[in-house]
């Protein structure tokens, strides 16, 4: 009996040292495949990185590991303009869950056979996309993109300003718009059209309510998935497969 305790004592602490190994492991690699995706990307700030899965040394012992989390708090993705302005649009929060990250035997580069994730853009920064400067849409008719705000059940409430023959609309008009994803682009769609005091060709109006913005170069290569409007902007879901996590 004697021998069998001092034998389940020995198993116990061995099995906390392993878990305390394992730990210490898993938190270096983390940091430091922060590090490297904060290089590789040219981020302004470390990203968060969260490896799943216990234990972590066997992961690493078979190659692969299941799960790694990502976030990157205000990422600049590029809108694929020559504008300095507007060349670049801010993704407040970009998260994604990589699946079965495979690395090579020097740790230089891995790479995930799926991922999954969410991205948050502001209204103020997808307005950016709209033609927020006055806009003529017909003799002595200009208007513009004032404002965009959840509309509700997943649509955006787009408001507009307009001036007809020098005088200003006495109060701004809205309307809902759907959006949507098309590639590498989200788009916004008036549902109807606003009114604004004159007769107008549907195509000069949407010329104002309706733009879209292309979200190019995400992490790794991820790609948009779909997108609804929210409280204080649009949340996108994305997604993609053999997506470089490092390298």
């Amino acid at each position: 009996m004697r021998a069998l305790r001092i034998t389940l004592i020995v198993v116990v602490i061995l099995g906390g040292l392993f878990v305390i190994a394992d730990r210490v492991a898993v938190g270096f690699a983390e940091n430091k495949a922060a590090d490297r995706i904060k290089t590789t990307e040219g981020l302004a700030s470390t990203p968060d990185v969260s490896i799943e899965g216990f234990p972590f040394l066997t992961q690493v012992a078979g190659g692969q590991l299941d799960d790694v989390k990502i976030g990157i708090k205000d990422y600049e993705a590029s809108t694929g303009g020559t504008d300095a302005a507007t060349s670049k649009i801010r993704i407040d929060d970009l998260n994604a869950e990589m699946h079965g990250v495979a690395f090579n035997s020097d740790y230089s580069s891995a790479t995930a056979n799926s991922a999954t994730g969410t991205a948050s853009i502001s209204y103020a920064e997808l307005l950016k996309a709209a033609k927020a400067e006055p806009n003529q849409v017909a003799p002595g008719v200009t208007a513009q993109v004032i404002g965009l705000s959840d509309g509700g059940n997943g649509k955006i409430k787009v408001t507009v300003s307009a001036t007809v023959l020098g005088t200003k609309l006495p109060q701004p008009v809205s309307v809902l718009s759907s959006v949507s994803v098309s590639g590498d682009t989200v788009k916004v769609h008036a549902d109807s059209l606003p009114k604004l005091g004159v007769e107008l060709a549907e195509g000069r109006i949407r010329a104002i309510t309706d733009f879209q913005q292309k979200i190019d170069e995400l992490p790794g290569g991820i790609q948009l998935d779909k997108v609804e409007a929210a409280k204080s902007g649009v949340d996108i879901s994305v997604k993609g497969s053999d997506v470089k996590l490092v390298g």
